[in-house]
């Protein structure tokens, strides 16, 4: 898939790594649609895309922790478009502690960002790609999405749940000509990362660059190549 006139739909596009991928995906030609809470941040996002003469993105807020919000930014995308070529499930939210301490109400927060919005997100597009029989689900998951880590049980079970959702939808939208991927990265050079590992010195993390460029090698495969699952981690980190 060449990216040029792509429609390609971004949630949490603000910051962090949905801004890097709003951004060079922008420079390759897409057509995007940019989601996230913050409306400024999204309007800075606009503006230097516009900067840098791509196309002007269609930027829709939401709060995808709300179903209303959810269902209410898919409209919002259907007034503008009949089809859509890629979703990018980049938004996420992270609370840290140990189990017997941890609060359902926090626990509860997570999954409705990290899973529900998700699985909703898809549902969604699904509407958009089945009837053209094509599309890419690429769902950003995280390292945690099959490895362990202390204070994060909460955070690594939303992502354990991610990879489950992704192989299980692969399997049943294949028929459709419809690829679904998972990218699991180890600690990227975010706030969001900082942020659960504040331990990590920042000079070693990924750079949310090196996503993106995973991104965009996953949609410029040829039609007869496809990647399921791909895990970056950080050069100093253990091999496997």
């Amino acid at each position: 898939m060449q990216l040029k006139d792509k429609k390609i739909f971004i949630t949490g596009a603000s910051r962090g790594i949905g801004r890097d991928l709003a951004l060079s995906l922008a420079s390759e030609g897409a057509e995007l649609i940019l989601t996230a809470r913050n409306e400024d941040l999204l309007r800075d996002v606009q503006r230097e895309i516009d900067a840098k003469k791509g196309k002007q993105p269609l930027i829709i807020t939401a709060d995808l922790s709300k179903e209303e919000d959810i269902s209410n930014l898919f409209k919002e995308v259907r007034k503008h478009y009949s089809d859509l070529d890629v979703l990018i499930n980049n938004a996420a939210m992270g609370l840290y502690g140990r189990l017997e301490d941890f609060a359902m109400k926090d626990l509860d927060k997570i999954y409705k960002v990290n899973v529900r919005a998700l699985y909703m997100c898809c549902q969604q597009a699904l509407k958009m790609m089945i009837p053209s029989r094509s599309g890419h689900i690429i769902n950003i998951s995280s390292v945690v999405g099959f490895k362990g880590y202390p204070n994060m049980s909460a955070y690594t079970a939303s992502k354990h749940a991610v990879t489950g959702i992704s192989k299980s939808l692969a399997a049943e939208v294949q028929e459709y000509g419809i690829n679904v991927s998972i990218i699991s990265p180890g600690g990227v050079d975010t706030e969001f990362a900082t942020q659960a590992r504040p331990d990590l010195d920042t000079s070693i993390l990924i750079p949310p660059s090196d996503i993106s460029k995973t991104v965009i090698y996953l949609l410029t495969l040829s039609n007869r190549s496809m990647v399921d699952e791909i895990y970056i981690r950080r050069s100093t980190g253990k091999p496997f």
